[in-house]
């Protein structure tokens, strides 16, 4: 079995909802015709990554409905990102919609970033795993991936494959650490970033990082430049990565949990102390 993400490098619109949806739907029917399963689209696609939006002008799941449709009408996934209506404040949050067209997940961003603009928004409270088409998947958003944390409890719910809507720049140890946490965790991984210079490089790894002999392969399927526009995919044989994570020791395999209770210490200390 083969999963075949398209994963989009483009800048949305800020505030031009209507636009962005005609966008995606263009993609979306590109994708399918390319064979590709599901179509991962930037952070905050749908809205813009405009953080001056208020909290009733942000998207709820009934202004998914037209791209919800959509992947029913063409039998092709979505992770549809927007800024969302939260209870008070704003939230950052991701949408993976079936093939069928019905919402399987909402994923708000835990790991907002609070040292910039996100500090107005409201941090989601937890990561999340669901099935698609047989595939366990879970998402990250942009800064979550910042942290093993992330897809360390993403793999710890049973994640496959990890999809990550992203929108920053300086890119270049990003992406090693995406390829680490493939690695580590052994999971898929695609993110996806808009174009431009300093960013783009959407890039997608297999955890697959030795074959059957021992000898080490390239776990990258695909790595695209910073400038570059439109659709590139990235095709993971599930049928090799189950083998894979079957038989190695890394992931959940051999960990030692009991050293590991500082990791829930919430005391900050010197050097990391900010205002």
């Amino acid at each position: 079995m083969t999963l075949r993400v398209a994963v989009l490098q483009m800048r949305s619109v800020n505030r031009e909802y209507g636009e962005n949806i005609k966008t995606i739907i263009k993609y979306m029917s590109e994708a399918k015709r390319n064979g590709a399963d599901i179509l991962l689209l930037p952070e905050c696609f749908i809205t813009g990554y405009d953080l001056t939006i208020d909290n009733d002008s942000a998207i709820t799941e009934d202004d998914l409905a037209v791209l919800c449709e959509k992947a029913g009408e063409l039998g092709i996934g979505l992770v549809a990102t927007a800024l969302t209506k939260g209870k008070s404040k704003l939230q950052n949050s991701a949408f993976l919609i079936g093939k069928d067209g019905k919402i399987l997940m909402k994923y708000t961003k835990v790991h907002t970033c609070d040292f910039a603009d996100e500090k107005v928004l409201e941090s989601g409270t937890e990561f999340k795993v669901c099935n698609f088409e047989g595939v366990k998947i879970g998402i990250m958003i942009c800064y979550d991936r910042e942290y093993p944390e992330s897809a360390r409890i993403l793999m710890l719910k049973g994640a496959e494959i990890i999809l990550v809507p992203n929108d920053c720049g300086s890119m270049r140890p990003r992406v090693q650490a995406l390829s680490t946490r493939a690695y580590e965790n052994m999971c898929g991984i695609a993110m996806a970033n808009p174009n431009g210079k300093n960013a783009g490089n959407s890039c997608a790894f297999s955890p697959v990082c030795w074959d059957s002999n021992g000898e080490c392969v390239d776990n990258t399927l695909m790595l695209a430049d910073a400038e570059t526009e439109g659709i590139l995919y990235a095709d993971f044989d599930m049928d090799a990565i189950r083998i894979y994570r079957e038989c190695e020791m890394l992931g959940n395999t051999f960990r030692k949990v009991k050293a590991y209770a500082e990791l829930l210490n919430e005391d900050i200390q010197y050097p990391f102390i900010r205002e």
